[in-house]
């Protein structure tokens, strides 16, 4: 019994440590992750209906509809916690990110583009599963609105 303890005690002390090890360092750090998974999603969806009007995936309405509503689903998503100010790239103590300053100094700006990655998402969620023509019509205006924030308020890859 004693050596249970012992294993046991081991066990949670050793986990603790892991734990503060992996934990998050910078002020902004679950933020940044937050917005960054969202991102994912958007990346995920778009890849599969990008493939699709590319000609690189066969085409699936069930699955255009799909990727669309979540793509459209991702892009409604409560974000106020996602983008405190002071979460951009020029902060050395936030996990990396490519969200440049400008993004909080031109505030409005970036709600205007949000507001039109919406619109744009709506309506490729109301076409996508309507045939191969009706998803590229409306994947060009998903392209702009993402282009929008990525030109003015993200940094190059390195």
């Amino acid at each position: 019994m004693k050596v249970y303890k012992t294993l046991v005690g081991c066990m949670v002390g050793c986990v603790g440590i892991v734990g503060v090890a992996v934990a998050e360092d910078g002020p902004h750090d679950k933020a940044i992750k937050a917005r960054q998974s969202m991102f994912q999603l958007y990346s995920y969806s778009m890849g599969i209906l990008g493939g699709m009007a590319k000609g690189k995936i066969e085409y699936n309405a069930d699955i255009a509809a799909e990727m669309a509503s979540n793509l459209d689903a991702a892009a409604n998503l409560g974000q106020s916690t996602f983008w405190p100010a002071g979460s951009d790239n020029s902060n050395a103590e936030n996990a990396t990110t490519r969200a440049l300053p400008a993004l909080w100094e031109t505030y409005p700006a970036v709600v205007e583009k949000g507001d039109d990655l919406k619109t744009a998402t709506a309506a490729l969620a109301a076409n996508a599963g309507n045939g191969l023509d009706a998803l590229k019509s409306s994947m060009g205006d998903v392209g702009k609105s993402c282009k929008g924030c990525h030109d003015k308020f993200r940094a190059k890859k390195k």
